[in-house]
């Protein structure tokens, strides 16, 4: 077994996106390759409803797959095929935009007001960016949770892990998106297929990756006021980790235990031809895109 190098650690970003809904972005709309096959990842998580009740109103996506996982409150969605639903607490959702879909995905908080989810974009590739849209709703009580003996669980969103296979099924990029929890001070090795992209989101707690040897952090050389100085890291709230190549990634779990998503997806090292909502492999395809949108032809007609 070979232990996948943290490659980078960094922090999420603030940033606002739909009709002023504040919200972190770990990564998007940068070099798509560093992650593929996923291009973006947002944190929406507020505890103000004027934070983000304005929601993501009607909007195109050509090209992509999206996943929404919600932890709080819900996520009232409808689109151009007559489609529509609520995600609660827990509840997933993956949508194959393919060929073209307008939906709009408007939050609600729960009983305190608070928000909280995430929402994933993977990329398809060439032979799949025109197929026909399609949806996966998963409720809460659907995904598989396993515990391990030293209180480890894992919520098995999609792929399969410790003998339990995710409900979402048939996603081109065949990751592997899971949900971690380790308790405090706890150790723990999980494996990932050599070939796959592989990425951690801390959300709550803190944890130390890499060779997870102490666990008060990985020791690390960092500029301090100027001059080169040996520090812990450990990797906190919203904090993206994203791993080189290996089979296997170490965790080692802070104080306060640590929770995070684990998510990984086979490489599609295709071109990609790249404008806010479309994605799709040529500059020319997505100009095909944009001038449907203004003429009125970019939902396809089902067959």
């Amino acid at each position: 077994m070979s232990l996948r190098p943290t490659l980078e650690t960094r922090k999420a970003v603030p940033t606002m996106e739909g009709a002023g809904v504040k919200l972190h972005r770990a990564f998007g709309f940068q070099d798509p390759s560093e992650l593929d096959p996923f291009l973006l990842f947002d944190d929406f998580r507020n505890e103000r409803p004027e934070d983000y009740q304005a929601g993501f109103p009607w909007h195109p996506h050509r090209g992509i797959e999206t996943i929404t996982y919600v932890l709080s409150g819900t996520v009232e969605h409808s689109d151009s095929l007559g489609n529509t639903g609520t995600l609660g607490a827990g509840d997933v959702q993956w949508m194959t935009a393919g060929s073209g879909i307008l939906h709009q995905e408007m939050p609600k908080g729960n009983g305190a007001g608070q928000m909280h989810g995430f929402q994933l974009w993977g990329n398809l590739p060439s032979d799949q960016k025109m197929t026909a849209p399609r949806y996966q709703d998963v409720q809460s009580k659907e995904i598989p949770e396993v515990t391990d003996d030293d209180g480890t669980t894992v919520r098995v969103i999609v792929g399969e892990f410790w003998g339990k296979t995710g409900p979402v099924d048939g996603i081109a990029a065949d990751p592997q998106y899971l949900d971690v929890h380790i308790p405090a001070g706890v150790k723990k090795t999980f494996r990932i297929d050599t070939y796959r992209r592989a990425f951690a989101y801390v959300f709550q707690g803190q944890a130390a990756f890499a060779d997870a040897s102490q666990p008060t952090g990985v020791l690390l050389e960092k500029e301090v006021a100027g001059e080169e100085v040996n520090i812990r890291d450990l990797s906190g709230d919203r904090t993206l980790v994203r791993f080189g190549t290996g089979d296997e990634v170490t965790v080692q779990a802070g104080p306060e235990g640590v929770r995070f998503l684990l998510i990984s997806g086979a490489p599609i090292d295709e071109p990609v031809a790249w404008h806010g909502p479309i994605v799709m492999n040529t500059r020319a395809e997505l100009e095909q895109a944009f001038k449907e949108l203004r003429n009125g032809t970019f939902i396809r007609t089902a067959h």
